[in-house]
């Protein structure tokens, strides 16, 4: 498998998947994520979706299944930049993946894993 950056930025794992991944990746990207988490003490992991154009049902339960097992290790898991496509297609095919924590923005899913509590809070006027 070509290794999918996971780059430590401040105790937060960003993973930034860069190509369509094929089963045995995703499985992979699901080990070292986990690995990455306990030898580098993350508090949270930032998985980007941006560029891919289809997340399919294995690749959506791998990454519900991520998100629990890095809850197991004391980590908070994020998925930022799914395509409203890929939205909408989830929902059809049943897998509403509760639990899964999304954020439109690096930006939303940084403060989600941020010292809020998980709550991103809107500025008052």
């Amino acid at each position: 498998m070509n290794r999918v950056p996971v780059v430590n930025v401040d105790g937060v794992l960003l993973v930034t998947i860069q190509d369509e991944l094929v089963d045995d990746s995703v499985a992979e990207l699901q080990q070292h994520i986990t690995e990455q988490v306990v030898a580098q003490r993350a508090r949270g992991v930032l998985i980007d979706i941006s560029v891919l154009d289809v997340v399919d049902s294995f690749l959506a339960r791998t990454l519900h299944d991520i998100a629990a097992a890095t809850s197991l290790l004391a980590a908070r898991t994020v998925v930022v930049g799914m395509r409203p496509a890929v939205a909408i297609t989830l929902v059809e095919l049943g897998l509403m993946l509760p639990g899964l924590r999304t954020a439109l923005s690096v930006e939303d899913a940084l403060a989600l894993l941020g010292r809020g509590g998980g709550v991103v809070r809107a500025a008052r006027p």
